[in-house]
């Protein structure tokens, strides 16, 4: 009885502590009520003060064309005018265009005469138009989404004039789509808010044609003189187009020149609005979504339970990302705005967006408005820099207030890293070049003799290293972790001219200074903001407490303390008239997850089905000995399975009768992990296809064909090399030299190793011998980082960089592809590129009692249709990067992927094949990465290193099949593994190949 209360009352004074300490904090905290002097308007004055731009260029970055800031600095200087006149180009009469078939004139969405661009691969069209007046003008396009299955990405344009882009960012023009969330927030059985579907409502929509990365708080502004031109538009993604204008630039006023045009207009008894931010009108980027907040302000509030009652955040910080909100006010009048907003992501770090009312910024200072950081939810009332709120004049009736993200404040940064990391490299490839790669201490250099103008160069570099800290600065409104970065590196490169001499032993110190400044970058892009409440007050009226008091947050930290308590969620609690699923991914896969099976499944099958979240896989192993193992898990590494099958922890699938119709649908390589002892433990879920990235316009300027064999990699690597370039393979990835070479990891048996045969010491030299003999980077923090940077314009990756690249580099559209890995040539002048590409997989559990009825639900979670709307609204809920990799190819061909690329991806999948998983199989990948080791870092002969690798291999195998009864302790087989042969490419993806 002393234990019970005693431990009540320990609870009880650590909980009255919490709420203590939180009042006392509370009491002591200024009011967050908008970080005076750091909200509110900031205006970008070009390029950076005091930053001198570096000229000699990288074949790479000469290629491409100069930044529209550039040019349109140059037009400025010229005294090129801003037109007067607009000119009007209907859509349905082009020119010329590529494709009579993919694009049509026709009737769409109620207009007559309109160009319909039905295609999903890459098209053109060209339209005539005489100017008559010199000038700059702004370009507007009037289109139409296509709607229909498989339609999610927005519009992306590569536009040329004259045969030319003017300037490098018009690659990538995008126009995009409207969502909106589609339902009413529904609850699951638990209580928890369930976040809803985006539908397309794109209709016929007019947007200027302006930077995808929004690094311009502006439209482009394109020149065009006296005459005849041609414009081509040229893209993949399917739209119908009315008209484009050519029209004079919109060039919003300053604040102080529309307030000078007010007069008196009182609201008369208008009330203050409020809008509950969550409840988006519209938005053009479907992963923009709502969020749940704990905070005890936060509306609606959330009492223990998953409660969308805020959006953005993380989710709101990719550039251009628009949300609307309309609302109808009562009296016409002047009115000023406010936001209930979170802006904690990045310590002291601001974030921008720029905010139309009617489509329309209303004056220039919205163009990039600073949202300051703050640890805490905050008021911002949008004022200027004197805390002054903006008024805006509205009539009576219905308006739409929108924030788009914007970079516009940092792109002048991030081109100045960009020019100094040029600077940078050229320095380090000089010094490289000088002392052929070596740091050699015994040796003494005359720089100023040796290598003239390196001390003015790198003089340079730290003065534009402290302009880039003063005009991160400037923007930031404070310093933050970048302006101190950049400060502290041009120390360092002050440090290292005080001996100037001594410079060629640190050429490390100078490509870190260059990473860590590039570094820099994804934190300057990234700007999440979240919103909770937008007031729209009245200019004589005053708004609403936006914060939480002391007292509030006392009760909110004492309240979420007692619902931290709810264990509903709770692995261990298990309802045995539910089908138990365990899944190892995020939070909003399981969820998605959860809402299909309610919807689709168990209607179908009255089977019930509880989905619960697997933080990681070891709580499986832990679960397992505590007697409490689910019915399904998803999710899992393809190496898990058959782990799990030798100690009797998974059911052998191949024990159902139908399971060969579900064999069928996947590649028989896929099949070969989830192989042990004649049955079959898993389904593939998803797979991560090996490709080859490169750029085209590298490898064009370099006049390089896209390698088909290896002998062609040998081939390219010294012209890349010459340019200081490379081609990028993970080090750790040897399957493909294995599999190419006609090697199996293991003996048929499945005791021993296969890799002791000639083919194996053959196919382990061809893989160190690109590091050893043709120099390929041993170490490669970023392949996507250096692939943008043109450093590494070709190699071979996975799924993660598709999406990469298609969510996060849209200054590339245009600019690369993939291809079929390369291969071996066969004497019949084939070749094979067999390549893995892991996966994730379903099982069903030995213990459970419902295993027909896990059965059937892995039998529907893998099946097309579901594949199909998985994937789909994963994607419309969260974006292109949630784009769902699945192993079905019925269900691949049917996501939105670029048709030219998933005939890529579907050809190179005939070729996917994975090494089994025998027991002891795991000693496989970590010898044979000691072997590299071993080989390439330690220099020791190839032979020898694989040799000592494949004893401990075959050692620790007998050990585990002594272990699991497959041998005696002598080393007889009891039993063989018998592992099936895969030596065909999967000849079914042909059908889906169009």
């Amino acid at each position: 009885m002393t234990r019970k209360y005693g431990g009540k009352r320990v609870l009880f004074g650590i909980l009255i502590a919490l709420v203590v300490a939180v009042l006392l904090l509370a009491a002591f905290m200024a009011p967050a009520n908008g970080a005076k002097g750091l909200s509110g308007t900031y205006e970008p004055t070009g390029e950076l003060a005091g930053f001198r731009q570096w000229d000699d260029r990288s074949i790479a970055e000469a290629e491409l064309e100069p930044y529209y800031a550039n040019v349109l600095a140059e037009l400025g200087s010229e005294g090129v005018q801003n037109a007067e006149s607009r000119i009007t180009i209907p859509a349905g009469t082009p020119s010329a265009k590529s494709s009579d078939i993919a694009l049509t004139v026709g009737e769409y969405e109620g207009k007559s005469g309109v160009l319909i661009w039905e295609s999903k691969d890459t098209n053109w069209v060209e339209y005539e138009v005489t100017v008559a007046e010199e000038g700059l003008y702004e370009i507007y396009a009037s289109y139409h989404p296509l709607m229909g299955d498989g339609y999610t990405r927005p519009i992306v344009l590569d536009v040329t004039i004259d045969g030319a882009r003017p300037f490098r960012e018009a690659s990538s023009i995008t126009l995009y789509r409207l969502w909106r969330d589609k339902d009413e927030l529904k609850k699951n059985d638990d209580g928890d808010e369930i976040r809803p579907v985006a539908e397309d409502i794109s209709g016929w929509l007019t947007h200027p044609l302006a930077d995808s990365g929004a690094n311009y708080a502006e439209p482009f502004r394109w020149h065009f003189t006296p005459g005849k031109h041609t414009i081509r538009l040229e893209g993949y993604e399917p739209v119908a187009i009315s008209e484009l204008t050519l029209e004079p630039p919109r060039t919003p006023l300053s604040y102080g020149e529309v307030a000078a045009t007010y007069g008196e207009a009182a609201s008369g008894d208008a009330e203050v609005l409020t809008i509950q931010a969550e409840r988006m009108t519209w938005k053009n980027d479907p992963s923009v979504v709502m969020m749940w907040d704990r905070d005890w302000r936060t509306v609606p509030r959330a009492e223990g339970r998953i409660t969308y009652n805020t959006m953005g955040g993380v989710r709101w910080d990719w550039p251009n990302q628009e949300v609307g909100w309309e609302f109808n006010v009562s009296e016409s009048g002047y009115y000023k705005i406010g936001l209930r907003a979170l802006q904690n992501r990045f310590s002291q770090k601001a974030s921008f967006r720029t905010i139309r009312i009617d489509g329309e910024v209303p004056f220039r200072e919205w163009l990039t408005y600073r949202f300051p950081y703050h640890s805490d939810w905050q008021e911002v009332v949008l004022s200027d820099d004197a805390g002054e709120p903006f008024l805006v004049y509205l009539e009576q009736g219905k308006h739409t207030l929108s924030l788009a993200l914007t970079h516009a404040a940092v792109s002048p940064i991030v081109r100045g890293i960009e020019n100094l990391s040029a600077l940078l490299r050229d320095i380090e490839q000089d010094l490289s070049s000088m002392t052929s790669g070596q740091t050699d201490r015994n040796r003494t250099w005359k720089i100023d003799r040796d290598l003239p103008g390196l001390r003015e160069q790198l003089e340079q570099a730290a003065s534009n290293l402290d302009a880039l800290a003063a005009g991160m600065e400037e923007v930031n409104g404070r310093k933050d972790s970048a302006s101190e970065g950049f400060r502290s590196s041009a120390g360092d490169i002050r440090s290292l001219l005080r001996i100037p001499d001594e410079i060629p032993y640190h050429i490390d110190e100078i490509s870190s200074i260059t990473e860590k400044i590039n570094n820099f970058v994804v934190n300057m892009h990234k700007q999440p903001l979240q919103l909770d409440e937008i007031f729209i007050a009245p200019s004589d009226k005053s708004f609403p407490n936006m914060t939480a008091s002391w007292a509030d947050k006392a009760a909110g930290v004492a309240a979420n303390f007692f619902y931290s308590f709810n264990t509903r969620q709770s692995l261990g609690e298990m309802d045995d008239r539910e089908l138990n699923v365990w899944v190892l991914r995020g939070r909003d896969y399981v969820t998605q997850l959860q809402d299909l099976a309610d919807e689709t499944f168990t209607p179908l099958t009255g089977i019930k089905v509880k989905v619960n979240l697997l933080p990681n896989p070891q709580l499986l192993v832990m679960s397992n000995a505590a007697g409490l193992q689910p019915d399904v898990a998803l999710g899992l590494n393809q190496d898990l399975p058959v782990d799990y099958a030798i100690r009797g922890s998974v059911y052998d699938l191949s024990q159902f009768d139908d399971f060969g119709d579900i064999y069928d649908q996947y590649s028989p390589g896929s099949w070969q992990a989830l192989y042990y002892d004649k049955g079959y433990y898993a389904v593939p879920e998803t797979q991560s296809f090996q490709v080859l990235y490169y750029r085209k316009d590298i490898m064009r300027e370099l006049g390089l064909d896209i390698p088909e064999t290896w002998q062609d990699v040998y081939d390219l690597l010294p012209t890349l090399q010459q340019h200081f370039m490379n081609f990028y393979i993970d080090p750790g990835e040897f399957l493909p030299f294995i599999s190419q070479n006609d090697v199996e990891f293991y003996t048929p048996d499945g005791f021993a190793t296969g890799l002791d045969t000639p083919g194996g010491f053959a196919a382990f030299k061809q893989w160190t011998d690109l590091f050893n003999m043709y120099a390929l980077e041993k170490q490669v923090p970023s392949f996507y980082q250096h692939f943008r940077s043109g450093k590494m314009p070709i190699g071979i990756s996975d799924y993660n960089m598709y999406v990469q690249l298609s969510a996060a580099a849209p200054e590339l559209n245009g600019r690369w592809g993939i291809a079929l890995i390369p291969g071996v040539e066969q004497g019949d002048g084939s070749i094979k590129r067999w390549a893995g590409g892991q996966q994730t997989t379903g099982v069903v559990f030995q213990e459970s009692r419902k295993k027909d009825e896990a059965w059937e639900f892995l039998k529907w979670w893998v099946s097309t249709e579901t594949q199909v709307r998985y994937g789909s609204d994963l994607e419309a809920i969260n974006g292109v990067s949630f784009r769902w990799n699945t192993a079905n190819i019925e269900a691949f061909v049917q996501l939105p992927w670029k048709r030219e690329d998933a005939n890529v991806i579907l050809r190179q999948w005939a070729w996917y094949k994975e090494k089994e998983n025998p027991p002891g199989g795991y000693f496989m990948g970590r010898e044979l990465n000691n072997a590299w080791v071993r080989s390439v870092i330690d220099g020791m002969n190839y032979r020898a290193s694989l040799e000592a690798s494949i004893l401990d291999i075959n050692r620790e195998l007998l050990r585990k099949q002594q272990e699991f009864g497959f041998v005696d302790a002598e080393g007889n087989p009891f039993k063989t593994l018998d592992f099936p042969i895969v030596k065909e490419p999967w000849d079914e993806v042909n059908r889906y190949v169009k």
